[in-house]
């Protein structure tokens, strides 16, 4: 059975392996296409294990929200070209929709848990590296249930799924406030919540590196104290969401914002492909 040069090029969409690879595939499916898909599928799960070690620093975020329950996760590969492609996209909302529906929160949980179709997490994620190619890694999801929820999915390029997102849990719905402060946190990168949040440690570290960084400076020891704790302020308005001056009001802190719409956030994740 013969073979054309469109066969190639969509060969190559569908399992986003090499050209070279799918030409080869097809010489020995004798040009049968669905054949020349189970050939390079299995090649690649001979070469998983050669896989391992890669870094996968490209990939895409998925959500999914309904009522009081929203999900999201990180699916990471190796290049771009993968990431754009549609069976890796198609594996994301799979596997979102699972996570959706299973509302199972511990990333090994999960990885164990079963699809719909009966196969698990791990094995639709073998499939897809050894249908692709490249090494396919779910790093992290994130399950919020039971409460008001906001979500905002950012793309950082026009050609490439979403590489920053974020899933907030809300004291009640308000989809103008959610979206905001979901924004706002995409672009801020908060690391917590509020400074209760941020661990002693962290905090007394902080103190310490402004002590010195004082002391350097040849302020003086009246001085120190007040300028340590000064700069240990400035230092929770960075990392802290609620501390934070918000993004379209800098005048407000985020606290401020939720408190003038009568909203609170008990939690938020915030993925970044690769970070």
């Amino acid at each position: 059975m013969a073979y054309t040069a469109d066969d190639v090029k969509r060969l190559r969409e569908v399992t986003a392996a090499g050209m070279l690879d799918c030409k080869k595939a097809l010489d020995e499916s004798g040009g049968d296409f669905d054949k020349a898909i189970e050939i390079i599928r299995v090649k690649g799960l001979k070469g998983v294990t050669k896989r391992e070690g890669r870094a996968t620093s490209n990939g895409l975020v998925a959500a999914k929200a309904s009522g009081s329950t929203a999900v999201m996760l990180e699916l990471n590969c190796e290049t771009d070209f993968v990431a754009k492609g549609d069976r890796f996209q198609a594996l994301a909302d799979e596997l979102v929709t699972h996570l959706f529906a299973s509302k199972q929160g511990d990333l090994t949980s999960f990885v164990a848990s079963n699809l719909a179709s009966g196969k698990s997490v791990q094995a639709a994620i073998d499939e897809g590296n050894a249908t692709l190619g490249e090494k396919i890694e779910l790093r992290r999801i994130a399950v919020v249930d039971g409460s008001a929820n906001a979500i905002y999915l950012h793309r950082t390029s026009p050609d490439l799924p979403p590489q920053v997102g974020v899933l907030v849990a809300l004291g009640k719905e308000d989809n103008e406030v959610g979206k905001d402060v979901a924004q706002h946190i995409a672009a801020f990168a908060p690391q917590y919540l509020n400074r209760d949040a941020i661990p002693s440690d962290v905090i007394e570290n902080e103190r310490r590196v402004a002590e010195e960084t004082a002391r350097n400076e040849g302020k003086p020891d009246a001085a120190i104290a007040k300028i340590v704790e000064g700069r240990v302020t400035g230092f929770v308005k960075e990392v802290a969401l609620l501390e934070q001056s918000f993004a379209k009001d800098q005048k407000k802190s985020v606290q401020q914002i939720l408190n003038d719409a009568g909203n609170s956030v008990s939690t938020f994740h915030r993925f970044r492909v690769g970070q």
